[in-house]
């Protein structure tokens, strides 16, 4: 008599991972510190508008040449694209599965109407919204100049950046868009802490401390290139 044959296999380990909650919080946690680290490099890339065109344009051929001579001409940055893309695509999915996930865990609204989570945290959702659409207008703004206001300048952010912030409607969706950011990372960098095993109860009053001092920061930081040009600062 012939031995049957096993047809079922065993999830990998890997996607095993993937489809838990705790998989999918692990996930967000390392995209987000990979999109928060980029935050940091590119407000200090942006605050170079401060000091001169020469230097913020130096800065964008810079960005291109980085790597070399062991990279060739532009990889750095289209690896360090790819890891972002990556980092966003992967944070959304996890955050879009955990939403169906709680939703379905609570079909009903709780008895109590008065909300017991902080404001950024009930704005977490939204935030991630208002950031995907604007990371979307971003790109097609300074980066390939499709929906840019003036004429656009390839290697050239200084002006770019001034005709772009030279508008109301490019002032109004960069702070909005700015703000969403401050927020989403206030309450990103301690959930993310929380899920890799960083938070305590002597460690979390820390934690938020540093979150809040990096999201102010950040805001600042960013908001402080529309402002510069909107006050002449920078022209």
């Amino acid at each position: 008599m012939a031995l049957a044959t096993r047809t079922d296999r065993r999830p990998s380990m890997t996607r095993t991972l993937w489809d838990s909650t705790v998989g999918k919080k692990t996930v967000m946690a390392v995209s987000g510190i990979v999109m928060l680290l980029y935050l940091v490099a590119h407000m200090i890339g942006n605050l170079k508008i401060f000091f001169g065109p020469d230097e913020i344009n130096h800065y964008a051929r810079w960005l291109r040449t980085m790597g070399e001579p062991v990279l060739r001409y532009e990889w750095g940055l289209w690896i360090l694209r790819v890891v972002l893309v990556t980092a966003v695509i992967a944070h959304g999915v996890c955050a879009y599965q955990l939403s169906r996930r709680d939703i379905k865990a609570r079909p009903s609204k709780y008895v109590h109407s008065k909300p017991r989570a902080s404001y950024a945290t009930r704005t977490m959702r939204w935030g991630g919204v208002i950031l995907a659409l604007f990371v979307v207008w971003h790109i097609l703004d300074l980066t390939t100049g499709t929906v840019h206001s003036g004429g656009y300048q390839h290697l050239h952010p200084y002006q770019n950046i001034i005709d772009t912030f030279s508008t109301w409607y490019g002032d109004v969706i960069y702070i909005v868009a700015v703000l969403a950011m401050g927020l989403h990372v206030q309450h990103g960098f301690w959930s993310a802490a929380q899920t890799l095993g960083a938070g305590s109860r002597t460690r979390d009053r820390v934690l938020k401390t540093v979150g809040n001092v990096l999201a102010a920061l950040l805001t600042a930081g960013f908001i402080s290139v529309p402002v510069g040009v909107m006050t002449g600062l920078v022209s």
